[in-house]
C-alpha cells in the first residue's frame, strides 16, 4: 500500500509543509545598499539602515522568511555605521566652515 502515491502526490504533500510568507524578503537589497554605501556612496547607507530595520521587524512579524535574516542584519549594520559617519563628517565640515568665517 506505500506505492499508491505518485512522486506528483509527494511533492504536493512536500510543498504544503513549508511554509509561505505573505511578503518577499529584501535581505539582500539592504545587505548591498549596505555595501555599496560603505564603499562607494555614503548617501545610500541611511536607506539600508532604514530598510534592514523594516525587514527584521517582518521577519520578527512572520510576515517575511527569516532565511535571510543574518544578511538583512550586516545590511542594517554597515548602513548604521557608515549613516553615523556621514552625519559626523557632515558635523565637521560645518564646524570648520563657521569657524573659518
Amino acid at each position: 500500500m506505500a506505492g499508491q502515491y505518485s512522486n506528483q502526490d509527494r511533492s504536493a504533500q512536500d510543498s504544503s509543509r513549508a511554509p509561505s510568507y505573505p511578503e518577499p524578503s529584501q535581505a539582500t537589497t539592504v545587505l548591498v545598499l549596505g555595501l555599496l554605501g560603505m564603499l562607494v556612496f555614503p548617501p545610500l547607507a541611511p536607506f539600508a539602515w532604514a530598510m534592514g530595520t523594516q525587514e527584521l521587524r517582518a521577519v520578527d512579524a512572520g510576515r517575511r522568511s527569516p532565511e535571510n535574516r543574518q544578511l538583512a542584519r550586516v545590511g542594517q549594520v554597515l548602513g548604521a555605521v557608515m549613516s553615523l559617519l556621514l552625519i559626523l563628517f557632515v558635523v565637521l565640515v560645518f564646524g570648520l566652515v563657521l569657524i573659518s568665517i
